[in-house]
């Protein structure tokens, strides 16, 4: 054997490469899982509220104020499922042959039909912010309107064309929620009611407004004898101009 592999120390069983210590004063590397979960968190976030904002104008322009295409599927969809709390609105307002009536918000005409059929003596109005529920309503109630048994507006509640107490009735079904200011439209009503007259505001369940307030409001706005009255899938609120 060579003499210089007797000099040499054979190594120790157990021996491997020695792991090195990083200093004491030198931190280990930071997690950034936490900071990922974060922004994952904050985008999912930003996506929902983009996407509600959305949603929200798609049904304002089918329901709210109801343009273009969609607001003549909006249209459809509006005939189709408030008819029912249509009739229910107006048995409840107690409307009599000879009455004077008027409804804000009429959408597709269908409860100014209903209507029609119930005052042969008296004449019907609305008035709507949507120029395509103002086709459609005038397409549903033709023959009315060539006999001058109804006037279909465009315009707004918060400035009704009408001259002071001008109606026995009002009525405004889904409406008031997408008043820019309910107590605005709200006085503007009791303006053009005459004393005594009635109004009736209804909202089916798929409305998404709270019956509270709704009475209270009414009564803030110069009305006396408000009240709720729940039906079924609806409910309305009903006051007296004194």
């Amino acid at each position: 054997m060579p003499l210089a592999l007797l000099g040499r120390a054979a190594p120790e069983a157990g021996d491997g490469p020695k792991k090195t210590q990083p200093p004491a004063d030198e931190e280990a590397p930071r997690s950034y899982v936490p900071r990922t979960q974060e922004r994952a968190s904050a985008s999912i976030v930003s996506v929902e509220i983009k996407l509600m904002a959305w949603v929200s104008k798609l049904l304002i322009r089918m329901f709210g104020r109801p343009e273009g295409i969609l607001g003549r599927l909006g249209g459809v969809i509006m005939a189709r499922v408030n008819r029912d709390a249509a009739a229910q609105v107006i048995e409840l307002l107690d409307v009599r042959p000879d009455d004077k009536v008027l409804e804000v918000g009429f959408g597709p005409g269908v409860a100014i039909q209903l209507v029609l059929h119930r005052v042969p003596a008296g004449s019907v109005a609305g008035v709507d912010q949507s120029q395509e529920m103002v086709r459609q309503a005038a397409a549903r109630n033709a023959d009315a309107l060539r006999t001058r048994r109804v006037d279909l507006r465009y315009g707004s509640v918060e400035s009704l064309p009408f001259a002071d107490e001008t109606f026995d009735k009002v009525l405004a079904i889904n409406s008031m929620q997408a008043w820019p200011d309910a107590g605005v439209g709200l006085r503007e009503i009791r303006r053009v009611l005459t004393h005594g007259g009635k109004v009736a505001l209804g909202f089916t369940v798929s409305s998404g407004q709270p019956k509270e307030g709704v009475a209270e409001s009414l009564a803030a706005a110069g009305f006396s004898q408000a009240r709720i009255v729940d039906r079924s899938k609806l409910f309305c609120a009903i006051a007296t101009k004194p």
